[in-house]
């Protein structure tokens, strides 16, 4: 029957030989009878009593030296190893055999690991104005050696430094910088300034990336700060506007300046050829008036006749000079692209006054 049986009414024992009672009210084992009983049952292993216990011994010796004699980094670790609490040498990814514990420990830090924290707060700005930033920071171990040992505790001076960081940069500009579109240079700023003190501290941090996440005023002047806002963009707005209208004004101008230009040059290359023409048909109506003074008068006064009268409304007298009727034949009959007006029955007539005219005229003129 088992130790632990029940049944029968016979009390339970354990495996020490001591009878389990039920409620509080036994008597206290007995330690040393227990001890006897534990080295008998470790002696079996070994023959004698001292060389189980021997035995035991060096199967656990060996057992430690077998589970501490060797380590495994992670392919995005390093492995720092401590000879005494001493710093002795760095263990790349990958299996390794050390010394056993607690000669050499190896410290695993994870190098590729981004970590991050973000913070909040509240600090003045150059012109005396509140400003809450919050801001997030991402960085890497580069330096496993400085991350363990250069400072006590790496991540909490990383915090700090990096409050320190961005009050320092919010504090050198004013409430308008930081709400316009400046952002990437304070952010820029601020990180160049917290990895310059990581590295004094030898910290064995990169900082990564930096981040204002949330740049307000307080919440008792922020209904001020919108309204600032809000007209700065409506000046950029209108200034947009601007810049389209003479976008589209421009270039018309220019067009119809280019256009007035070019008919002044075709009206001055117009008017010099014109006046080249007449200077040359003056010059050959001169040699031709040096040539016959007397034929070149006539030939001029005919060719003038007839283009006054060829353009302005005439008058028929048909009696000889006995009557002398004006009558207003252009608007009676109308009168015609040359000027003369169509009096039925009496063409031959006038042709003949016309030239009867012409003849006395070039007489009187000679």
């Amino acid at each position: 029957m088992a130790w632990n049986e029940p049944g029968g009414g016979k009390r339970e024992r354990d495996p020490w030989g001591r009878n389990s009672g039920s409620g509080g009210g036994g008597k206290s084992p007995d330690f040393e009878k227990i001890f006897k009983q534990l080295r008998a049952r470790l002696g079996r292993f070994g023959g004698s009593g001292g060389g189980g216990i021997f035995t035991i011994i060096v199967a656990l010796l060996l057992a430690w030296l077998a589970l501490t004699s060797y380590t495994v980094i992670g392919a995005r670790q390093v492995g720092v190893v401590l000879r005494f609490g001493e710093y002795s040498r760095m263990l790349p990814p990958g299996f390794h055999l050390k010394l056993p514990s607690p000669i050499e420990e190896v410290s695993k830090v994870a190098t590729t690991q981004v970590r991050s924290f973000s913070d909040k707060v509240t600090m003045l700005t150059n012109d005396e104005n509140i400003v809450s930033v919050n801001f997030n920071v991402q960085y890497q171990v580069s330096d496993a050696r400085d991350y363990l040992f250069s400072i006590s505790d790496p991540d909490e001076t990383l915090k700090e430094a990096a409050e320190a960081a961005v009050r320092s940069v919010v504090g050198n500009n004013n409430m308008d910088t930081l709400l316009s579109g400046q952002g990437a240079q304070l952010v820029a700023k601020t990180r160049v300034a917290l990895q310059n003190t990581v590295d004094e501290y030898h910290s064995g941090i990169v900082v990564t990336e930096v981040s204002f996440q949330n740049v307000s005023p307080p919440d008792q002047v922020r209904d001020a700060f919108d309204d600032v806002n809000k007209a700065r963009e409506d000046k950029q707005r209108i200034e947009n506007e601007a810049q389209a209208y003479a976008s589209q004004v421009v270039p018309v101008a220019r067009g119809n300046a280019a256009r007035i230009a070019a008919e002044a040059a075709g009206y001055k290359a117009s008017r010099i050829a014109q006046a080249t023409g007449d200077t040359e048909r003056f010059n050959l109506l001169l040699a031709q008036y040096k040539a016959a003074p007397e034929v070149t008068r006539k030939r001029l006064w005919l060719e003038t006749m007839e283009s006054v009268l060829a353009n302005n409304p005439k008058v028929i007298d048909g009696s000889n000079g006995r009557n002398m009727i004006y009558l207003p034949v252009n608007k009676l009959f109308g009168t015609k692209a040359d000027g003369n007006v169509p009096v039925p029955g009496a063409q031959q007539q006038s042709a003949g006054a016309d030239a009867s005219a012409n003849d006395s005229k070039s007489g009187g003129g000679q």
